[in-house]
């Protein structure tokens, strides 16, 4: 914007101003920042367990899944929610929107050993869910390697 010192006028009290107003657009991103924010925490499961790895191509997500999670410390949770192993099936029979022809996702912490996943996933098919699906991380198919215990040529 250039200004003119030696013309001295008082027509230009109200002349145009050809700056562009970006007070609202500011304050529109910072509505929205705060929004996602808030909404980001609440899409998550928050129990810390660190999954394994895998390259398969990754399926459509359910609106609302039902995870039954294995921690480190072998307990159990639906949910966020801890719950004992006898009551594992009665938790779920429990929950409103379940039905036994739901999958029901399994996440379990590498730490976990294969016996005790296979224990959990036992006691759900003998409590009639047998559509379940184990949940990993996403990894890109170069950084997934051969499998472990796999002969090399």
């Amino acid at each position: 914007m250039a200004v003119s010192l030696n013309d001295v006028d008082d027509d230009d009290d109200f002349s145009e101003t050809h700056d562009i107003n970006v007070t609202p657009f500011i304050d529109v991103i910072l509505v929205l920042l705060i929004i996602f924010m808030v909404a980001a925490p609440l899409s998550t499961v928050d129990l810390p367990i660190d999954l394994p790895t895998s390259s398969a191509t990754p399926q459509k997500k359910p609106d609302k899944p039902t995870y039954v999670s294995i921690k480190p410390d072998l307990t159990l949770a639906i949910g966020e929610n801890p719950v004992k192993r006898t009551d594992l099936v009665s938790s779920l029979d429990a929950i409103a929107d379940m039905s036994k022809d739901k999958y029901v996702f399994l996440r379990a912490d590498k730490a976990v050993p294969y016996g005790e996943l296979m224990g959990v996933m036992e006691i759900l098919r003998s409590g009639g869910y047998s559509r379940i699906k184990l949940v990993a991380l996403e990894a890109p198919p170069a950084a997934a390697g051969p499998a472990q215990g796999a002969v090399q040529p």
